[in-house]
Parts: structure tokens; sequence; C-alpha cells
């Protein structure tokens, strides 16, 4: 089947998008899930960076935005290289890929646009077969690995993103850290008279708060938080940032605050001991290791941007 479509590919040049389309969803292109433009553009590009798990959106005349994304889990292979977008649907139908209804055959044919829908409001299709930018019904897998293969996105980010590119513009998915170019300068103008304008306000660093249970702690998963540095890193900061929270808050609201971060954190060390066990003994494992790191980073990645929004 691949190599059918690469060779339409090059003999019939007219047909390119329709192929790319069918490609995308086999159920082929319905009109009332499908909005396209003729447009193309090489003044916007996305650049998708799977270590950062951030999709950058790069304009010309405006300063670079960044959204956090949802990328494959672990197992599910994630394109590399260029492609672009080929369609963008509002309001979209998800339909399983043969893949997913492999894995779970109870999988419905298809699922309307609703609040239960995998895609979310908007879905970008790109050129890589059943692989597309869109929105979710799961907010708390943005930014971690946790996607079928596709990029999600928080739902006001991908509304944001939906608006900004047509069709046609560049993707670029890269393994490592996101090429970014650097804002440009402001030209300085001397104004006779005028009052020099205050140095802008630099945002103070993310204070890093060890958690006290360090020097006590007993369980595999919250040793190798302590231990880890990066971990420890992602940990202490959520603290922090905890911590700040509480300090700005009236003196009146601050003990039931507490009280309410408190059972946050015992939620979170539920949620990763479900998610990220490890049996007591096996952690000196170098695979077993190696698999928990990967999963405290994504759910400390994911608390630590939830601190940000408090």
């Amino acid at each position: 089947m691949q190599r059918t479509a690469t060779f339409l590919w090059h003999l019939v040049p007219t047909a390119t998008l329709a192929i790319a389309l069918a490609l995308v969803s086999p159920g082929g292109v319905r009109a009332q899930d499908t909005a396209t433009t003729t447009e193309t553009t090489s003044t916007r590009q996305i650049v998708i960076s799977l270590s950062e798990r951030r999709l950058h959106l790069l304009e010309e005349g405006r300063q670079p935005r960044s959204f956090p994304v949802a990328i494959g889990r672990p197992g599910v292979a994630i394109p590399l290289g260029d492609s672009q977008v080929l369609r963008k649907r509002r309001n979209p139908t998800w339909r399983p890929t043969a893949n997913q209804r492999r894995e779970n055959p109870a999988l419905p044919a298809s699922v309307p646009p609703g609040p239960s829908n995998p895609l979310g409001r908007f879905a970008l299709d790109l050129g890589w077969t059943a692989i597309a930018i869109h929105g979710t019904n799961e907010p708390s897998s943005v930014g971690r690995r946790a996607s079928g293969g596709c990029f999600r996105m928080l739902p006001v980010d991908i509304a944001t993103l939906f608006e900004a590119v047509p069709v046609g513009t560049p993707v670029r998915v890269v393994s490592g850290p996101a090429t970014v170019p650097p804002s440009e300068p402001a030209v300085a103008v001397a104004v006779t008279g005028a009052v020099s304008a205050p140095p802008p306000k630099v945002a103070p660093p993310l204070p890093i708060v060890p958690d006290p249970r360090c020097a006590t702690a007993g369980a595999p998963l919250r040793r190798m938080i302590c231990t880890v540095p990066d971990l420890a890193a992602l940990d202490g900061r959520a603290r922090g940032l905890h911590q700040r929270h509480l300090a700005a808050l009236p003196a009146e609201r601050r003990d039931a605050a507490a009280y309410a971060l408190l059972q946050e954190e015992r939620r979170f060390d539920d949620r990763i001991t479900a998610r990220c066990w490890v049996r007591r003994g096996m952690e000196e494992n170098p695979a077993v290791a190696t698999a928990a790191v990967a999963c405290l980073s994504d759910a400390l990645t994911v608390r630590l941007e939830e601190a940000k929004r408090r």
C-alpha cells in the first residue's frame, strides 16, 4: 500500500493533496468536518521538540510562541523530520486506526464531536499517515508521553494554533531541543527630552524547596525523586511555587489552602505509585530504574505546570 501511494505521488502531481488526505483519514474526507485552503506560507513554521515536549510556532515579525504537547507513549513510533499541515478540521470526528482497534477491539467505529471526543474541538492533519496535532479530552495528559503517536495540546492552545496557521504550514519534528531564533533586538531611537523607560522586570528564578521527607524516605519512588537530581529539581520547583502561592494568600485563608495542598500531594503520591510502581528492591535494576525515572519525570513535569497555573 505504501509503495503504491508513493508511486502515485510522483506520477500525478495534481493529485498530491487528495492522496495525502486519503492516507491521513482512511475513511475519506467529509465536507462537514473538513476545512482546507490552497494557501501555503513560508512566514510560519511549526517545530515540535520531543525532548522538550513542546510545540514552537515561529512567525515572521512576531515573537516565537511555545505550547506544551503530549507525545507518543513508550513503545509508540513517533515520526521525525519534515511535513506540513495538510488539512484543518473543526469539531472533528475521531475514527480509531487499525492498530488501535487491534489493541482494543471494543473501540467504537467513530466518536462524533463532543466532550468524549479524544481529538477535542480542533485537529491539524499532517503528512504522516494518521498523525495530527489536535486537542484532547484529557488535559492532564499534555506534557507527557501519553498519545498513540499524535501531538495533543491543551484546548486553549490548539484553538490559538488552529486560527494562527493555514494549510501548507511547514512542520518539523526533532528529537532534541528546538532551535528557536532569538528575538530581534529593539532599535533604540533618541528622542530629545524623553524620559528613558525603566528596565524590564525580570521574573525571579523558581525557588527549589527540598522535600522534608527525603531524610526518611523508604518508598522506592520517593527515594528516586529525592536522589535523582533532575527529579529533585522538578519536585523542588513545584514545592517552591506552592510555598510562594501560600505566602501570597491572606492569613485567614492560608491554613485551608495549606491543607488542600497537603491533600493534593497525597493524591499525587497515589498516582505515581499506581502509574510508576516499582517493587521494593527492584530499583537497583537499571532497566526498571530507567523506566521509573522516565515515568516520574512525566508526572513531575505535569505537576510543575499545574503549579505555575495556580
